[in-house]
């Protein structure tokens, strides 16, 4: 199969990020990979190509970019970035991009799904709820934190998690420091009860991040573990 792969610029096609697909026309099952805090990194890419390999239309935006911060990616400035941004500024973008993956890469809608890391699977939580039509997502650590809501982060994931309607695959990792087992158990508790497949892993000795090899806490044996995961459910689900 022939893959067609580039980068993304706002100023050539009106939204800046990667984007890979099979050759030749016709719709396709779509795929929206929403980033971690370090931007679009490399390994972004890669997943982006193997998935298209496989006959999904996906597409990267790059979030901070769309923002109007330069660069090809952003290590160590996500979480002021979070800061300066609200979840609903965020989720805009995710909407933008989600209509570009449908409408400009022929995306079948009724077939498409997201995955989100550490700040996009936060993310994808809200999106999911707000956007009826997306068949499945993949979370990895979604950083979920015991927090109160508020104007900047107005919707907690404990309450959303319960109203989707989509299937669900959620990694979590004993050593995460940000959503920890103790966030991990009621959010666990909320994806069950919103009666949808629910496929949830749980390494004890897995850390938050594990999937990216610019993370600290990047452990390849279960980046290579999950992938497999990952590409059998969205197979099934979309």
């Amino acid at each position: 199969m022939t893959v067609v792969a580039r980068m993304l610029t706002l100023e050539q096609d009106g939204i800046p990020g990667y984007a890979a697909q099979p050759g030749g026309a016709g719709s396709r099952p779509g795929v929206l990979m929403v980033h971690h805090a370090h931007g679009v990194t490399a390994d972004y890419k890669i997943d982006a190509y193997r998935l298209a390999a496989l006959g999904f239309n996906v597409l990267v935006p790059s979030l901070f970019n769309m923002f109007g911060l330069l660069g090809t990616n952003h290590i160590g400035a996500g979480a002021e970035l979070q800061a300066k941004h609200s979840d609903g500024e965020f989720l805009g973008k995710m909407s933008e991009a989600w209509q570009y993956l449908v409408e400009r890469m022929n995306s079948d809608p009724a077939r498409t799904a997201a995955i989100g890391h550490c700040m996009g699977g936060r993310l994808l939580i809200p999106f999911a709820a707000d956007h009826p039509r997306v068949r499945a997502i993949v979370l990895y650590y979604p950083s979920v934190r015991d927090e109160p809501e508020t104007s900047h982060r107005p919707r907690h994931a404990f309450q959303l998690a319960r109203t989707l309607t989509c299937a669900s695959l959620v990694f979590c990792g004993g050593k995460d420091y940000i959503a920890t087992p103790a966030i991990q158990g009621p959010l666990w508790q909320s994806f069950t009860a919103n009666g949808q497949p629910v496929e949830w892993h749980f390494f004890s000795d897995a850390n938050h991040g594990f999937r990216h090899p610019d993370n600290e806490g990047f452990q390849p044996h279960y980046a290579d573990l999950v992938w497999p995961l990952v590409t059998d459910f969205l197979q099934r689900r979309v």
